[in-house]
């Protein structure tokens, strides 16, 4: 191989190497990105869980007949 070959196959390796790293920097902020957005959706969730247990309860107790105060013609 001539020498001026070798350094056109070396460019284009450096070339591919900064690609690659531009590309890998870009998912791993993608990553960061979405792992925060899920904690913060699990957060939520795990709010929006205890309220809906929290509203079940409380009709849970107010359909109990038992508890209803009599009607009025009575």
């Amino acid at each position: 191989m001539d020498l001026k070959k070798v350094e056109q196959q070396m460019a284009n390796l450096e070339m591919q190497l900064t690609f690659q790293e531009d590309t890998i920097d870009s998912l791993n902020k993608l990553v960061t990105e979405q792992t925060q957005q899920m904690t913060e959706m699990q957060r939520q969730i795990r709010w929006l869980g205890k309220r809906l247990k929290q509203m079940q309860e409380q009709n849970s107790d107010n359909s109990d007949p038992a508890k209803e105060p009599p009607p009025p013609h009575y």
